[in-house]
């Protein structure tokens, strides 16, 4: 275990590689992430989305972990025990995939190694590899609790997910039948509705003709059915063709019997309400096994269903012998092909529509007929929708609220057994059966395994072979981790009393569906077995929702690996650091709004990182130099020698944290960025420091030095602590070099001065605020007009009142230090001075004489020459901008830079010929 770094002089330029490895260690070693139950404290808790076991880093997990860092960090330094709980998914499918992989490169199958072996071999590869993103987040800074760290297949976990799964069984909430499911035939494993992700795509529509049969016959006669369908090759599986029972047009045909081509099966035409008789022809094919929606009419009317495909969506026994043992594109085009021949593929249209492919691997899904275990979403849901709608669960940005309410208003059973080999294997068993006795019919719900039928007493016992849905376990963890049913380790139902309900909840809103709102019917549902009570503020799993921003690249695109435009976050942070990664995605990142991204915008947070060191740079050499003033009282700020400038950096900070407050908020951490950049950058670093040197080292007696120098490093450890949330690793080298600290103080642990509203003197601000505009306005002058930095010039201003006369009186030690302003003056309404260059501030004006300053002729030629010069280059842009060809053949990006060219021209020549009119007397 590492003591605590030594203090040492800053170094001349900051090095991120350095602090950062040091400074991690020293916190995890001395345990400053812990958080431990503590009556004197509110706990604030965040349970972290927990990424699966196989990913590794991306730029989504940087935004979303440094949101959360920053939540925490600041809540920690305000007085909550902050407890931030981390942890990894088993991913199911996509970790079987991933050592599926790996075997398939050693020539076997995980049918080659049998059940239980894969399982250990998966085991053994997440021991491996696993805890990959884990330690990629360290990198990035994360507080998280480490001692409390989680797996979803952990034993307490999985003692969770058991018990849960029975008391729904229990109550009649979870079951088991035939069903329509989205089938991957790639994974061969069934997935809910939220996992197919849905995109339009160009097909066909193909319009087929069933002979209609005699009455009370099996001869077809010469007269056909029309029907469109997306998916001829499921024609095999008709049962039924559906009208509309209101379209006069088949009222005539309903209870007749058409015959189905290829196939030559007779089927019912019936009347059913869900027919639109708009589209299409306005009759359907009705495949019950094959079409959520055919399931249904099916169901309705009693039709059999009849299953074409096997799990790798190859055409089966039930087919006719020609089509079977197919591929299912591969029997469509032997359809169709077929119907082309016999002539009942009447015509064929271009048709746009939406293809459902399984989230992980992209394969097209199959809408499948199998045994699956269910949820009844509906009781679980109207409470989950009630708590957003009355605003126990808040949601940021609201507008999600809408999203959620439609889905939880339209919500339907949630499939949750999938066809896998990792995973939580599902807590049922089938009695065998005993002594040449069939087994019993009803399934063994339990806990655990049981050792024989509790009906019959056979111990032939064989388990569900499936596994539950990923999301089972994931709707649990922000009480499972905390080892409920308190079937862990000690004292954690006093943990899940004292940080449960977690604070805040930060994901992405592409799984509100699979995981916020079923965490919302978790918590609700479960929660007042520990809570001890049923009031939903005390049951939700979380008071707050922030749903990220999407990460796109510079130019609007969604980042993929395939564009070539997701940088890699590990060498980001080793080119740029950590604190500059950190605080550019958050500078960039509005509530609700994309951020557009590039590796070059990370120099924001590096000349930011930059900044702040040299300014500690400059406190410490003067510390060093001048000593500090002694205190006199345990306060934040040394009050001795108070000028203008320290009321108003006073004011300023103060003003700065009650912002940075009010944003934290409302989770508006784009403002939090902003508001901390724009006062330690230009407040203090830009203004203060500078004025604060005219009397570091001018004649003040060196008491009044040693307040200036203790007043800076008072403000800049207030400022550092600000920063700390989004910045950890500079600000705490940097805190722990400013002052002597104690062994294992760090600034993590330091409290945020809270904001002290006395200080706040808007009249003071607004003063000095002008104050820089006139500075500001002088410097321009000065650049434009050439005049060199060590001439001293005269300022005249146009000031007719007494008050604002004493005002800027008050600040002409600052014109002086930084605008080397060496004479001040006032003039009257009708006095314009000749030979000055002039600027507008506030609407006062005021006026810089020239005449003695520069050459007024060579500068006059100057001038008229640089105008002449970019006249002629405006000429050739707008020349070039009118030309019709040459706007519509160019590369967009060239026909931009050249109007970019003429706005600058124009704008260079506005301030020259303005410079000139100046000159002229």
């Amino acid at each position: 275990m590492s003591d605590q770094p030594p203090a040492t002089a800053l170094p001349k330029t900051y090095n991120p590689q350095e602090t950062e490895e040091k400074w991690y260690r020293f916190w995890e070693e001395h345990h400053l992430f812990r958080a431990q139950v503590n009556p004197e404290k509110k706990p604030y808790t965040i349970v972290i989305p927990p990424p699966n076991v196989t990913g590794v880093l991306h730029m989504g997990h940087i935004l979303n972990n440094t949101l959360q860092d920053a939540f925490i960090r600041y809540k920690r330094m305000t007085g909550y025990e902050a407890c931030w709980i981390p942890g990894t998914d088993h991913a199911g499918i996509a970790t079987q995939n991933v050592v599926e992989r790996s075997l398939i490169k050693e020539g076997k199958t995980r049918h080659d190694l049998g059940r239980e072996k894969f399982v250990e071999r998966v085991w053994e590869w997440r021991k491996q590899y696993g805890g990959v993103i884990i330690r990629q987040l360290r990198k990035l800074g994360t507080s998280c609790d480490w001692d409390r760290e989680r797996f979803t297949m952990d034993e307490s976990l999985s003692a969770a997910v058991r018990e849960v799964f029975v008391r729904l069984y229990e109550e009649g909430l979870i079951y088991r039948g035939k069903y329509i499911v989205n089938w991957c035939p790639k994974d061969h494993t069934a997935i809910s509705d939220d996992e197919v992700n849905y995109s339009e795509a160009k097909g066909k529509l193909y319009y087929i003709k069933y002979p209609i049969l005699a009455k009370g016959k099996s001869t077809p006669t010469k007269k056909f059915l029309t029907v469109a369908t997306t998916r001829p090759e499921t024609m095999l599986g008709d049962t039924a063709i559906a009208v509309n029972p209101k379209d006069e047009r088949y009222k005539h045909l309903i209870g007749r019997m058409a015959l189905l081509p290829l196939a030559e099966r007779e089927i019912p035409i019936i009347a059913d309400d869900f027919v639109d008789p708009a589209f299409g022809t306005g009759m359907v094919k009705v495949t019950p096994a094959h079409d959520p929606n055919d399931y249904q009419i099916g169901v309705r009317h009693s039709l059999p269903q009849i299953n074409i495909f096997d799990i790798s969506a190859r055409t089966i026994d039930s087919v006719p012998r020609k089509y079977r043992d197919l591929d299912r594109y591969e029997a469509r085009r032997l359809v169709l092909e077929d119907l082309e021949k016999s002539g009942l593929l009447l015509k064929t249209e271009d048709h746009v529509h939406n293809v459902g492919r399984c989230y992980r691997c992209d394969t097209v899904i199959e809408p499948y007929l199998s045994d699956q275990w269910f949820v009844r979403m509906q009781p679980l849901a109207a409470p989950a929708l009630e708590v957003v709608q009355n605003g126990t669960v808040r949601f940021y940005p609201d507008r999600w609220t809408k999203v959620y309410e439609h889905w939880m208003s339209n919500i339907r059973d949630w499939c949750i057994s999938r066809q896998l080999w990792w995973g939580h294997r599902i807590p049922v068993w089938y009695c065998e059966g005993r002594d040449d006795k069939p087994g019993c019919p009803e399934p063994i719900v339990s806990r655990s395994a049981p050792a024989a039928c509790p009906r019959c007493g056979s111990t032939s016992l064989r388990q569900d072979e499936d596994v539950l849905d990923t999301w089972f376990s994931s709707w649990l963890w922000p009480f499972s981790v905390h080892d409920w049913p308190m079937g862990g380790k000690p004292g954690t139902e006093k943990d899940l009393r004292y940080f449960y309900p977690t604070s805040t909840l930060v994901t992405a809103p592409d799984i509100i569906f699979f995981w916020v709102a079923r965490m919302i019917m978790a918590g609700l549902k479960f929660a007042p077995s520990f809570t001890g009570t049923t009031a939903p503020t005390d049951n939700v799993p979380f008071r707050d929702v922030y749903f990220t921003s999407l990460v796109r690249d510079d130019k609007g695109r969604k980042m993929s690996k395939s564009l070539g435009n997701s940088p890699e976050p590990l060498d980001l942070i080793a080119d740029y650091g950590a604190d500059a990664v950190r605080f550019t995605i958050l500078y960039l990142a509005p509530l609700g709004q994309d951020i557009l991204y590039s590796r070059e915008k990370n120099e924001l947070g590096r000349n930011f990182a930059n900044k702040i060191w040299n300014a500690g740079r400059f406190v410490l050499m003067n510390r060093d130099q001048i000593g500090e003033a002694s205190r006199t009282a345990d306060t934040p700020f040394t009050l001795d020698h108070l000028d203008l400038a320290d009321r108003w950096i006073l004011s300023r900070l103060h003003s700065t944290t009650a912002e940075i407050d009010s944003a934290m908020v409302q989770f508006d951490i784009n403002r939090v960025s902003k508001t901390i950049y724009d006062f330690f950058w230009h407040d203090y670093c830009d203004w203060y420091l500078e004025m604060v040197k005219s009397r570091l080292y001018g004649s003040e007696p060196e008491a009044v030095k040693q307040a200036v120098v203790s007043r800076a490093i008072d403000v800049y450890d207030a400022a550092l602590r600000l920063l700390h949330p989004l910045m950890p690793f500079v600000t705490e080298e940097l805190w722990q070099n400013i002052r002597k600290r104690q062994p294992l103080e760090s600034i993590m642990r330091a409290r945020i001065t809270p904001a002290d509203m006395s200080f706040v003197d808007t009249d003071v601000e607004k003063e000095m605020m002008f104050v820089q505009n006139v500075i500001e306005n002088v410097r321009t002058i000065r650049s434009e007009m050439g005049i060199v930095p060590s001439k001293d010039i005269g300022l005249l201003m146009r000031l007719t009142d007494e008050k604002s006369r004493a005002s800027i009186r008050r600040y002409e030690g600052y014109l002086q230090r930084l605008a080397r302003v060496s004479s001040l003056g006032f003039i009257d309404e009708t006095t314009r001075p000749k030979l000055s260059a002039s600027a507008v501030v506030d609407g006062r004006e005021l006026f810089v004489p020239l005449e003695g300053l520069i050459d007024l002729e060579i500068e006059r030629a100057r001038l008229q020459k640089e105008i002449d010069r970019l006249a002629g280059m405006l000429d050739g842009v707008q020349r070039k901008l009118s030309n019709e060809s040459f706007v519509a053949k160019a590369p967009p990006e060239v026909v931009e830079r050249e109007r970019e060219k003429l706005d600058a021209f124009g704008h260079t020549m506005e301030k020259l010929e303005k410079s000139l009119e100046m000159l002229k007397g």
